[in-house]
């Protein structure tokens, strides 16, 4: 943090009342840097000159107050305005001090009623299922030193106990390991933190994976295993296995392809009947296994029929002739 003239340049956090915390960290810390701490905790008396006071007394004297002016001004100068008119009338830098650290930090009365509500809060913390091992650490460790600045003696087997048992599902088996394998009495909350860490970076790697797999084996589904229907106006795609015939009401496949109902309306027989094209128009071939024909047999055109052949004519044309045997019967 630069300076000139023993002036900051750099910007400091400004104090609004909600972050009382992180300013008198921040300012302390500041204030140790540059030799002033020591005015803002013990305070600045000016120095009563009498007979026998010394040169390096007054100078001393004229020192301290340089730098207590110098500390109040740093106070003055991180607070927005409508603390800056609490303060204003501070002669010292202690003075100034101990006014916000009794406005937010409160006596022993408003201490004891803000640490019940950090306790509770601290009971309460779980976990988020989109939260990260970091972020969730974090939430408890801000916890955690606001129950300590408030008084509440807290250890770190406490905390690391907590963070274990607010964990989401996934941890379980990481959280049964270090129980069973480190001791919790000793185990560091910085330690704690690397081993979650470790764990979550290999699930979050196993979940990547297994992604790819599901959306590799989504677009490789046969479109067999689907079949389209309609649901109010609107087409839908289900499994075939979830597919029911209308005609034997067995599922796994459609009427069109339901072998009961080709036998039951005889499919399978000898008799079939074809579609031909022919000059642009439709002709219907009829054929017939001839099983208990005689031996001769006359058709149309004249064609000699022999026993157990096929013969083949168009539906629509009269059969000429006659059959030997059929007539006689």
């Amino acid at each position: 943090m630069a300076s000139n003239n023993g002036v900051f340049q750099a910007p400091l956090l400004k104090l609004t009342g909600r972050n009382y915390h992180h300013w008198s960290t921040q300012m302390r810390v500041m204030f140790e840097s540059q030799d002033l701490w020591n005015l803002v905790e013990d305070g600045y008396k000016e120095l009563v000159q009498k007979v026998g006071t010394t040169p390096e007394q007054i100078r001393q004297d004229k020192e301290n107050k340089k730098k207590d002016r110098k500390a109040l001004f740093l106070i003055y100068q991180t607070v927005d305005e409508n603390i800056f008119e609490r303060i204003s009338s501070s002669d010292t830098s202690k003075e100034a001090w101990d006014s916000l650290y009794k406005t937010y930090r409160g006596e022993d009365k408003v201490k004891a009623v803000r640490l019940q509500t950090l306790r509770c809060e601290f009971d309460g913390l779980k976990m988020k299922e989109s939260e990260t091992v970091e972020d969730f650490y974090n939430r408890v460790i801000t916890t955690v030193n606001q129950m300590r600045l408030n008084g509440e003696s807290l250890s770190d087997k406490r905390v690391v106990e907590k963070i274990l048992r607010s964990l989401t599902r996934k941890f379980e088996y990481i959280v049964v390991a270090i129980e069973e394998s480190k001791d919790i009495s000793t185990l560091s909350l910085e330690i704690l933190l690397g081993t979650l860490q470790s764990h979550e970076l290999r699930l979050r790697q196993f979940d990547d994976t297994s992604s790819i797999e599901k959306a590799f084996h989504s677009r490789v589904t046969p479109k067999e295993d689907y079949v389209e229907g309609s649901s109010k106006g609107r087409e839908q795609r289900k499994p075939l296995s979830e597919t029911q015939c209308f005609y034997c009401h067995k599922y796994g496949h459609t009427m069109k392809y339901c072998k009961k109902r080709k036998a039951d309306e005889g499919e399978d027989a000898n008799f079939i009947c074809e579609k031909e094209s022919k000059e642009g128009e439709t002709m219907f071939m009829a054929m017939e296994e001839l099983d208990s024909l005689v031996d001769d047999a006359w058709c149309k055109d004249g064609d000699l029929v022999k026993r157990n052949k096929k013969v083949c004519m168009p539906v629509n044309d009269t059969l000429h002739g006659k059959v030997k045997g059929f007539d006689d019967g």
